[in-house]
């Protein structure tokens, strides 16, 4: 049985050095893809994700890119298909989140959310195209919180998932007849380091889930790996939530 099925696909992971991210990097790799990925901040941090995908026996490369600077998301790209010479997946994982009532919040962090989680993403798929041919698969990575948020203070992060909902629903129709599919994850809490399974809040989140635990980046990023196969090839325009039910 072949256990890597994007042997010789090339992808490009924005935010892939911590949390959700580096699983990505890690399964697609796995899976026999050459992954290049974005961090904004550890570089060590980024290089330590990268050999453990080379020691796995994978190919992945670290590319220092800040998602609010359009230069070097757009650098990025560049960067990928010159290192691997074509561009076959792109997963938008990069994203920020800064909760509390919409009065409240600085303009600066609304900002941040509006250019790291919906700008970044659509300037990514915008220069990826041009290097994308017929078999291309674009992920974005949104929120359940963009159909549910069941806490006050998340309007405008529920906004920028959303906006990533409606986009893919969009680019779905435009990329068809370039046999190019576009869908979004919607994951529920996962367990990272920004949002321990044992913090503060899980137990307000467990409390509206079907299941009594957090997700892991491995499950996740099993998803993704699915909807970046060639079994996947029928599946375009959706939102997929891995949520633990918690938007049921």
């Amino acid at each position: 049985m072949n256990t890597r099925l994007l042997e010789g696909k090339t992808a490009l992971v924005t935010g892939g050095s911590r949390g959700v991210g580096t699983g990505i990097v890690a399964r697609l790799a796995a899976d026999g893809a050459q992954v290049a990925f974005t961090y904004a901040n550890s570089r060590t941090r980024a290089e330590d994700v990268a050999a453990a995908a080379v020691a796995s026996g994978g190919i992945a490369h670290a590319i220092h890119a800040d998602s609010m600077k359009e230069e070097d998301v757009t650098s990025a790209v560049a960067q990928t298909v010159d290192r691997f010479g074509s561009l076959d997946i792109v997963v938008n994982n990069a994203a920020v989140g800064t909760f509390g009532p919409l009065d409240e919040l600085k303009m600066d962090e609304i900002d941040a959310m509006l250019t790291i989680n919906v700008r970044s993403a659509v300037v990514t798929i915008r220069e990826s195209l041009g290097h994308m041919g017929s078999g291309g698969r674009i992920i974005n990575i949104g929120s359940i919180n963009a159909d549910r948020t069941p806490f006050p203070g998340q309007s405008v992060y529920a906004l920028t998932k959303g906006a990533l909902a409606s986009l893919t629903r969009g680019l779905a129709r435009d990329l068809a007849a370039r046999n190019i599919t576009v869908n979004n994850i919607q994951p529920g809490p996962i367990d990272t380091d920004a949002n321990p399974a044992d913090g503060p809040a899980a137990p307000n989140m467990l409390g509206v889930m079907a299941v009594d635990r957090f997700g892991t980046t491995v499950e996740v990023a099993a998803l993704v790996a699915y909807l970046a196969g060639p079994e996947a090839a029928y599946i375009t325009g959706s939102s997929l939530d891995i949520d633990g039910g918690f938007g049921a």
